[in-house]
């Protein structure tokens, strides 16, 4: 219980029991069993994620043996003790850092920390890791990388953006909203010959550079700074004025990964008309056949409405959508469809179609 929060009261059990490190032992032997079952191996997952595996306000990411915790509400946040001593005995870590620097923490009335909560002696005490992330080293920061250093929930999805790449004839790729240019680095990997990527964060940007020149991938790369909106006016309107770009679009495949552009009820409309505007100029720049995949993270916005958005903006520019692929959460970022926050990622990708 939080007076201070707007979620005043968080259920963890329907059982009358003691909340102490034996509770916290056996619900991360539970989470840990599900990823082992779903994932075999993987070296970076989420173990944690709080609703989901019933530990609300509990976030913990596991990079290759250093663990990163997160609390984001007041009872977990009384228990890190605990929740720390269960994880030394199951995991066996190199090091446990705490990173709660989340927005969560001020609505629970609760201060930024981060810290190191454990380190073996024999691990250094540096905050940069690499880590394999599919078939590419993957270098992260666990305290300066947005969320706890990388978007696992989107580990999947950038294999699977890969494979559409890998069938296709030396294309040319656009990632907008590209952040440490996940999906741009394994459209890179897979075969594309030109990945053109796009974000406002300069940060985000130079460790995607520091990433590419990591797998050897910097001269099919090249990373625009710049707003994703600002910069698709510009081309759209340079394709309508430019004689040279007359013949039509110029990506074989465009991806669009926005962050979320809606974090209440009341601002979705708005926010359908942002997704609607990069859709619509997204479109323009893909050439006939090529492939558009679109994701939104925001639980607000259903995959109906997602896609009813996608179609609204083809229909406006006269062109046909053929769906190609569905997307997701992976298993480590499980949904509890009483719980519909825990629903939030949702991706699509469409073929551009001539009649």
């Amino acid at each position: 219980f939080n007076s201070k929060s707007k979620i005043r009261v968080r259920l963890i059990s329907r059982s009358k029991l003691e909340v102490n490190q034996s509770f916290f032992e056996m619900k991360l032997q539970t989470a840990l069993n599900w990823r082992h079952k779903h994932l075999g191996d993987r070296e970076c997952f989420r173990l944690v994620n709080a609703e989901s595996d019933g530990l609300s306000g509990l976030i913990v990411d596991n990079y290759d043996g250093v663990l990163v915790v997160q609390t984001s509400s007041l009872g977990m946040d009384q228990r890190l003790p605990q929740i720390v001593g269960a994880l030394k005995k199951l995991m066996s870590p190199k090091r446990i850092l705490e990173r709660n620097d989340s927005t969560g923490r001020r609505m629970e009335g609760l201060e930024e920390r981060h810290s190191t909560l454990y380190q073996c002696e024999s691990e250094d005490s540096d905050t940069e890791l690499i880590v394999k992330m599919n078939d590419l080293d993957w270098r992260i920061d666990t305290k300066k990388g947005h969320k706890t250093a990388a978007y696992l929930d989107q580990y999947e999805n950038y294999q699977q953006v890969a494979n559409l790449v890998a069938r296709m004839d030396a294309p040319k790729v656009l990632d907008c909203f590209s952040f440490m240019g996940g999906f741009a680095l394994h459209s890179a990997n897979a075969g594309a010959t030109e990945v053109t990527a796009i974000d406002q964060s300069e940060d985000a940007l130079d460790a995607a550079t520091s990433n590419a020149q990591l797998n050897g991938l910097s001269q099919r790369c090249e990373w625009v700074h710049g707003n994703v909106f600002d910069w698709l006016k510009v081309m759209t309107a340079k394709k309508d004025n430019d004689e040279a770009l007359e013949d039509g679009p110029r990506y074989d495949l465009i991806i669009l990964d926005p962050p979320s552009f809606t974090r209440s009820r009341a601002s979705v409309p708005d926010a359908l008309r942002g997704y609607k505007e990069i859709h619509l100029r997204a479109m323009r720049l893909l050439k006939p056949d090529g492939v558009l995949a679109t994701f939104c993270c925001s639980h607000h916005i259903d995959p109906l409405t997602f896609e009813g958005t996608v179609l609204s903006a083809a229909f406006d520019n006269r062109c046909t959508l053929r769906r190609v692929g569905t997307y997701g959460q992976p298993a480590d970022h499980p949904i509890v469809p009483s719980i519909p926050e825990t629903e939030y990622l949702k991706g699509f990708a469409y073929q551009r179609l001539e009649y």
